[in-house]
């Protein structure tokens, strides 16, 4: 499969200033930016602007960033799922997760996770994929926000919305674990029936043991 990556970009007007959200963006555009301090979610700033390097550099994996001047402010990631999870099983070639999105504290609530979403969307290489995304509790800022689970559960829903992702049913034993977790899934409009098939038979592959 080719992953063709089309660029696009679009200005966004925040009550703390002026970014610009742009991507697909080449790994050595984003070594040259500078990565915000704040973006710790998943690990420290400069190992995590390291992973996305990393990540841009793949063939299938694409980098959307919002950034102030030349300071990278959030981002979204889609890369293959991990080779450890149910989701790379199938060996789908047309299977890509969006496997992190993050935003610092000074932009949240300015409209920036759902821009990141819609400039994602705009590459029409992405009809050609089944896009998951896997939201865990214990990956969200419910300290930092004031948040209760569900609160941020459906901000998080709807931000995922926004990008055409919706909720799917699944028997993973992770994302079963806890209510609040969940699987949400946009299917290209050019992904066919057998390969729509083999992903539901990933997302229930311990329907036969009870």
């Amino acid at each position: 499969m080719e992953h063709t990556k089309t660029y696009n970009s679009l200005e966004l007007d925040t009550r703390n200033g002026s970014l610009i959200i742009e991507g697909p963006i080449p790994s050595a555009e984003l070594a040259s930016l500078d990565f915000h301090e704040d973006l710790i979610a998943f690990r420290p700033a400069q190992q995590q602007h390291e992973a996305l390097i990393e990540i841009a550099e793949l063939p299938e994996g694409r980098i959307i960033v919002a950034r102030e001047n030349k300071v990278v402010v959030g981002y979204v990631t889609y890369v293959y799922p991990d080779p450890l999870e149910r989701w790379s099983k199938g060996n789908m070639e047309n299977l890509i997760e969006l496997g992190a999105i993050e935003v610092i504290p000074k932009f949240r609530s300015g409209g920036v996770g759902k821009s990141l979403l819609k400039v994602s969307m705009m590459d029409d290489t992405m009809e050609d994929y089944i896009i998951i995304t896997t939201e865990y509790y214990w990956h969200w800022d419910l300290k930092g926000t004031g948040l209760d689970i569900w609160e941020y559960r459906k901000i998080m829903e709807r931000m995922m919305n926004s990008g055409g992702l919706e909720w799917y049913a699944t028997d993973d034993p992770e994302i079963s674990s806890h209510p609040a977790n969940c699987l949400m899934v946009r299917i290209g409009k050019r992904v066919n029936s057998a390969s729509i098939e083999q992903f539901d038979n990933l997302r229930f592959m311990n329907r036969w043991l009870y």
